[in-house]
């Protein structure tokens, strides 16, 4: 339990046995709690009037008790301190629950690698934390959320889902309106109502492969069975999808990340998206759109989701997620869908969380309605832009003659593919010499429907870590490659 502080309470149940005074049942249950290492040598017990208070007992008993036990050995009483238990008892064979100290948790923190090329997680050195901040406190105290007695709408709050319909018809031209869009728990929620309710338990879902494998698990804890479809240096192979759709009547959506394909980063053409929504329509798909990081366009047209041009005959569930806008622990996501779709979605999340955030919803409207969020991707787009031409420098230079990448228009990500040959090592094993040397990097088989023949390859993120920080992440990935 830790130590419990004067001014702290003492949570223990007080059950006289017979008629046994209540101040010599207090006592028994305070030895009962040292007994079972709850309570250790040395912790200080709380003051007569806080427990006294707590438990609901007059303070004479709870002094009785103490006096009791301190003429027992139990405890001690210190003068203008407290009382404590005594220090000279054997601790209990039990290993105390106890509040793990500063520099406890410093020596956990520092076990985790010194440097991580992620996935592509933002920079939450970056985020608006003042801005936020402040618009947080104004959503705790406003009338609406001092007065609320009950439970919010399960689609999210609605000044939330005017702000984003705003934001996602200038950003992405998407034609929504309020009533359109889900707010979720982050992204990940948002991939698994939409395979339930897409799915049946049985049905299939089309991803793509090397893919997303949380999304996978979404899919499959929604009941649904996940079929790979091959990706090529264009993206999602339409011909593939074709064939499957044609061999597997069950098959009911397919799931796609379009924009910035994940993990290879390739933006999918014009005309295979034409293909995609053709077979769509064809086999009565729905298309469950993953745009995670659309925000991050640096070079070239903007392209527009295929939700912005989906015909009412190809059902489309776009999702995105602020987590990748603002940091990983902002965990607010949302989706676009049918009316039908989005009923469906919005019952299944009511069942598992009847409400989100409503504070963190309220204060995120805030900074998109003054302006913020819009100012604040325009900076970390411009950041993360060198990032990317920081990186691709690096490893250009130093492993030029043994990986090779397309420099991505867009994302937070390089996929970075080894040339095969006899001095280049495995990406596993590459990956594992890193951690040993204090760099966290995902391999190409943590992408693979098919472990068994996983792309050798590396998504490196270079959002998250500065130019100094990069160069000594590229150092130590050099190092790994030698080892290896």
């Amino acid at each position: 339990m830790g130590r419990v502080g004067k001014g702290a309470t003492l949570a223990i149940e007080v059950r006289p046995a017979g008629k046994e005074p209540v101040f010599l049942a207090l006592a028994r249950a305070i030895v009962a709690e040292i007994e079972r290492g709850r309570l250790n040598p040395g912790d200080p017990l709380p003051g007569t009037r806080a427990l006294s208070k707590s438990l609901s007992l007059n303070r004479n008993t709870v002094d009785a008790a103490y006096q009791e036990l301190v003429m027992q050995g139990w405890l001690a009483a210190e003068p203008s301190r407290g009382t404590f238990v005594a220090g000279d008892l054997p601790e209990s064979g039990r290993a105390p629950v106890r509040a793990m100290p500063a520099a406890e948790a410093e020596v956990v923190c520092d076990a985790r690698p010194m440097l991580s090329l992620s996935d592509g997680a933002p920079d939450p050195r970056l985020a608006p934390v003042a801005a936020l901040g402040r618009a947080f406190r104004r959503a705790l105290a406003a009338p609406s959320f001092l007065a609320g007695g009950g439970y919010g709408d399960p689609r999210g709050s609605p000044a939330l889902r005017e702000a984003l319909s705003l934001y996602l018809r200038e950003e992405r031209g998407l034609t929504v309106q309020a009533g359109d869009i889900l707010i979720t728990r982050g992204s990940q929620m948002a991939l698994f109502l939409a395979a339930a309710a897409v799915a049946e338990p049985g049905s299939a879902i089309a991803v793509e492969t090397p893919g997303y494998p949380l999304a996978w698990a979404a899919f499959r804890a929604a009941g649904a069975r996940v079929v790979g479809v091959p990706v090529d240096e264009g993206g999602i192979v339409p011909d593939a999808l074709e064939r499957l759709a044609e061999r597997e009547p069950r098959l009911k959506a397919v799931y796609v990340t379009p924009h910035h394909q994940y993990p290879t980063t390739v933006t999918l053409g014009a005309a295979r998206r034409l293909r995609l929504m053709g077979i769509a329509r064809r086999f009565r798909l729905t298309v469950i759109e993953d745009d995670y990081d659309h925000e991050y366009r640096f070079e070239g047209r903007p392209v527009l989701p295929l939700a912005a041009r989906a015909e009412p005959d190809v059902p489309a569930i776009h999702l995105g997620s602020l987590s990748k806008l603002i940091a990983p622990g902002i965990r607010i996501g949302y989706a676009v869908a049918p009316a039908a779709l989005l009923r469906r979605m919005a019952d299944r999340r009511e069942a598992i969380d009847r409400q989100g955030d409503v504070p963190l919803e309220q204060a995120l409207a805030g900074i998109i309605a003054d302006g913020t969020l819009a100012r604040h991707a325009r900076k970390a787009r411009r950041i993360y832009h060198a990032r990317r031409d920081s990186l691709a420098a690096l490893l250009t230079e130093r492993l030029g003659g043994s990986a090779a990448f397309t420099l991505p228009a867009g994302g937070l990500a390089i996929w970075l593919r080894l040339r095969q040959n006899a001095e280049t090592p495995a990406a596993e094993s590459w990956a594992a010499n890193a951690a040993r040397l204090g760099l966290s990097v995902l391999p190409g088989v943590r992408f693979a429907l098919d472990v068994a023949r996983p792309p050798e390859a590396f998504r490196l993120g270079f959002a998250g870590l500065d130019e100094a920080e990069l160069a000594r992440a590229v150092e130590l990935f050099v190092k790994a490659a030698h080892r290896a």
